[in-house]
């Protein structure tokens, strides 16, 4: 048996800390005490304070401004997805199998939320989808603008979920895949290819029918997998 780990100081004080916030002693958007006053009520030196106060701020759980106390942000689901972005980007490019098994993880999310989206749908959000595929035609030849349009579309999508950790998580997917999706839309076809394939899904949609909808999602999605394992071997010496 493996003897008990002592907790590094800095850790007992985050875990202070945040027991603090999650309490409402320190609500979202108030200030946290200086680093003095937290050195007096924790009873503890200075470095493990900024250390604790350090891994909160990467953790998105406060703001630190220069000349000013911390404050204590608001953890919404889009500021949890954007602060593990860059992460994410460096590990799909660094990882052989990380764009392979996130786009696994695209299919199987967008798919349930096309059926969601479908079932929630409003005027509103249909003039949306109708406006975005208009977009779309408009920037045929401009190709970060097209990749822009795709993606919002799928954004569109997302937030007709209703559910804004399932929006975020799929935003947060589709602007990471966007940085490795540009090449796709300049092979031959691809344009008019993405542009139908969005247009099935909306009538889909339109319609009040989860199960095409769903359907229409899939395809769009493996034929845009398809194409890039082929942009990839074509690629290769």
């Amino acid at each position: 048996m493996e003897p008990v780990q002592k907790k590094k100081l800095y850790v007992e004080v985050l875990d202070r800390l945040m027991e603090a916030i999650s309490t409402s002693e320190f609500p979202p958007g108030s200030q946290l005490p200086s680093e003095k006053e937290l050195m007096n009520m924790i009873g503890v030196g200075r470095p493990s304070i900024r250390e604790a106060m350090l891994a909160m701020q990467q953790m998105g759980l406060i703001k630190i401004s220069h000349g000013e106390r911390a404050r204590v942000i608001n953890p919404t689901p889009d500021v949890i997805v954007a602060q593990i972005s860059a992460a994410m980007i460096m590990m799909l490019a660094t990882n052989p199998r990380g764009l392979q098994e996130l786009k696994e993880v695209r299919l199987l999310l967008e798919t349930g939320l096309v059926r969601v989206a479908t079932r929630r749908a409003t005027a509103r959000d249909l003039d949306r989808l109708a406006d975005s595929i208009r977009q779309l035609q408009e920037a045929r030849g401009d190709q970060a603008r097209f990749v822009a349009v795709d993606m919002q579309f799928h954004v569109i999508i997302a937030e007709m979920s209703g559910n804004s950790m399932i929006a975020a998580v799929s935003k947060g997917m589709l602007d990471w895949l966007s940085r490795f999706k540009r090449d796709l839309v300049a092979m031959k076809g691809a344009e008019r290819l993405t542009i139908e394939e969005h247009e099935r899904i909306y009538k889909a949609i339109a319609g009040g029918d989860a199960e095409a909808a769903a359907a229409a999602m899939a395809e769009h999605i493996d034929r845009a997998n398809e194409l890039y394992s082929k942009l990839k071997t074509s690629a290769q010496p």
